[in-house]
């Protein structure tokens, strides 16, 4: 194979990935690569009508992504990669760029212009190379290159049509469809890399690492470049004076030399260009440094006077470069150590440091219901909230103070009442609210994070510990009770999350689910709100479904049932689509195979499965309410949406879409081989 000669060369090295594609990760991890996935940030808001071809939009995409992660790297992580892939796929018919669709009816447009016809399908790569210098500069250096694959569509007729759309593959593909799955069924030819409409072009890619591993020239032998910000308002751009590239490049067709940007209108395709990118200092501001990572990263997208600049080499030969003509100023993004703190670092540090005493001042006012208070009496003053709630008007002015210095409270000539967030959040009775979730935060998850230190020590929960000194005189009333304040959080979280899964997707097709640990059924009562023709069933622990009716609207959902078992160890309700809404982060791995496998054995081919739970980043960087959530050392663990894919593909099951909803938890549909 002939990626096969510089695997040696790339064993020791940080290679990382800036894409969170299940389809490139599979490709390159097939071939033997060891990489690192961290997704880029960069926004994919470049204006397609800047690009007099469509490759040149695909390319420009992944070289964006590659530098943004290369640049962020050294500081955010505090690790320097060696190498970074950036890609962007794109398919192209009749002029128009065709990329993922947004819905169903997006969907069937993209397919109805493909029928019959033969399209193209671009896949842009860019390589970026950091090369670290002793003085702790970073520079950076760029290969790019672009594959194009030709594909003819059968002629596809409206049944076909809509019986794919309705399978749910298109919706996080370019152009529509996946070949590799049951878009193949829509394909009469292929001519070229078929990788490359999988979503990376992996032979054109195996040929550049072997020219640059095999004929390039160290780094300490190439020359720096000199990085001048050209600054008018806020947004700077970079002009880069470079040396001749060193890296020799090849083009499919055979070509040794570098095909000059300049003739463009005559390159061939699949070109590749090599050039030095970026250098900028390890040591130094983090605002500063990223700020202008991400100015530069964003010029394209924020383009608006049409004028261009020219990136020059050593041989006059140019490039054309979106930017604009601004006065050229240098900028150093390096700082002392010994300078004084920065106001915006000490300010963060002091909310973290505060953050304990936040939490418990809003755990305190929602325990006394002044959030409840303030909604049916608003206007009062300390000493009237102390008398309503029966506290010391001390105390009680200093609650108040603080919590509007949260943004949780309004004050006004010594009077106070609600600001909009708390009507809507706080409130017990708000249909929003998450009172029960703050509840089971302050009575089960302070006291264990109070032992913080001992479970990161031993690796384990301290729950036993911590409830285990409780008085047990009332064993059966202490178990209902902790049994409703769990739920009660269960059922606040799934009130303000719940439309968001629920509409995540197109579940249309599915008539029956069955809601898998669904406790009170707010999630399949969401479900069923948004899809008219679904019924579902909520199966639970007895108790728990006993417990349930107390939660359940006065109006009655005919199309919601309840049926009491363990899914562990009870057959399972008969269902198309099975949901899991954050049941998977608190299983071990041998308790997530046997509920996997006893839902993959009840599944047909077709059947779905909609997983939601907070999906961490691909480098475990963040979100933060995932990371700290797995403090409490449950017995599972928090991943991200590409562990959770992988998981599921390991039991058959095919990732169709993964949604970031903004929202408590996020989602995944996935399909059953």
């Amino acid at each position: 194979m002939v990626l096969n000669p510089v695997i040696s060369k790339l064993a020791g090295k940080l290679v990382v990935l800036a894409s969170a594609s299940p389809r490139r990760l599979e490709i390159l991890r097939n071939v033997g690569l060891r990489f690192e996935v961290v997704p880029s940030w960069f926004k994919e808001t470049l204006d397609k009508s800047l690009f007099k071809a469509p490759y040149e939009y695909a390319v420009e995409t992944a070289k964006q992504k590659a530098l943004e992660v290369a640049r962020r790297m050294p500081i955010k992580h505090l690790k320097t990669p060696d190498i970074v892939i950036g890609a962007d796929t794109i398919v192209t018919v009749d002029g128009l760029i065709l990329e993922k669709p947004v819905d169903k009816h997006d969907a069937y447009r993209m397919l109805s212009s493909l029928s019959g016809k033969e399209h193209s399908v671009y896949t842009g790569v860019a390589i970026v190379l950091c090369h670290e210098k002793e003085n702790e500069e970073v520079d950076y250096q760029l290969i790019q290159f672009y594959e194009e694959t030709k594909v003819k569509f059968a002629d596809l007729s409206e049944d076909m049509l809509w019986e794919y759309i309705n399978s749910g593959e298109p919706m996080d593909k370019a152009g529509g469809y996946g070949i590799q799955a049951l878009g193949g069924m829509l394909v009469e030819y292929v001519h070229g890399d078929f990788l490359n409409v999988v979503g990376f072009p992996l032979n054109h890619f195996c040929k550049q690492l072997s020219l640059i591993y095999n004929h390039c020239t160290s780094s300490s032998d190439q020359k720096s470049e000199s990085v001048h910000l050209s600054v008018n308002g806020t947004h700077p751009t970079p002009v880069l004076s470079q040396p001749t590239p060193s890296v020799p490049a090849q083009s499919s067709h055979g070509s040794s030399s570098i095909p000059k940007p300049s003739s463009s209108s005559s390159s061939q395709t699949h070109h590749t260009h090599c050039s030095l990118a970026h250098k900028v200092k390890r040591k130094g501001s983090d605002s500063e440094v990223s700020q202008s990572s991400w100015m530069l990263v964003n010029s394209l997208s924020k383009h608006t006077d049409g004028r261009e600049a020219k990136l020059c080499n050593s041989e006059n030969t140019t490039s054309p470069l979106i930017t604009r003509s601004e006065q050229l100023i240098e900028r150093d993004v390096t700082e002392h150590e010994d300078s004084e703190p920065r106001k915006e670092d000490l300010e963060r540090i002091s909310e973290l440091i505060d953050g304990f005493k936040a939490s418990k001042a809003l755990f305190t006012a929602s325990r006394l219901r002044v959030f409840d208070l303030l909604h049916r009496m608003p206007g009062l003053d300390a000493a009237q909230v102390g008398q309503e709630v029966k506290a010391s008007v001390k105390g009680t002015e200093c609650l108040l103070e603080a919590c509007v210095s949260l943004g949780l409270l309004k004050s006004k000539d010594r009077t106070y009442e609600n600001t909009d967030l708390a009507t809507s959040l706080l409130r017990s009775d708000s249909c929003f609210s998450l009172h029960g979730h703050i509840q089971h935060c302050d009575d089960t998850l302070w006291p264990l994070f109070s032992h913080l230190e001992s479970a990161v020590e031993e690796g384990h929960s301290q729950r036993e510990k911590v409830f285990s000194r409780k008085p047990k005189e009332d064993t059966f009333h202490n178990s209902q009770e902790a049994k409703l304040r769990f739920m009660n959080a269960m059922h606040s979280v799934a009130k303000v999350a719940g439309k968001s899964v629920a509409t995540a997707f197109d579940l249309s097709r599915y008539k029956t689910a069955c809601d898998l640990g669904g406790c009170t059924g707010t999630m399949a009562c969401e479900l069923t709100k948004a899809h008219p023709e679904m019924s579902v069933t909520v199966f639970d622990l007895p108790a728990v479904v006993e417990l349930s009716e107390r939660f359940r609207p006065l109006q009655s959902n005919n199309r919601v049932s309840f049926v009491a078992g363990d899914f562990f160890q009870d057959e399972l309700p008969k269902a198309d689509l099975y949901i899991l809404a954050r049941i998977l982060h608190d299983l071990t791995d041998e308790k997530l195979h046997i509920l996997l496998s006893k839902i993959a054995d009840v599944c047909k081919p077709g059947c779905g499965l909609l997983l939601s739970e907070i999906f961490l980043d691909e480098d475990r960087s963040g979100p933060s309410r995932g990371l700290l959530q797995a403090l409490s050392m449950s017995e599972g663990k928090q991943r991200s949406a590409t562990e959770y894919s992988l998981l599921l593909k390991s039991h058959g099951f095919n990732t169709a879409q993964i949604r970031h909803t903004d929202n408590l938890l996020d989602a995944m549909f996935c399909i059953k081989a």
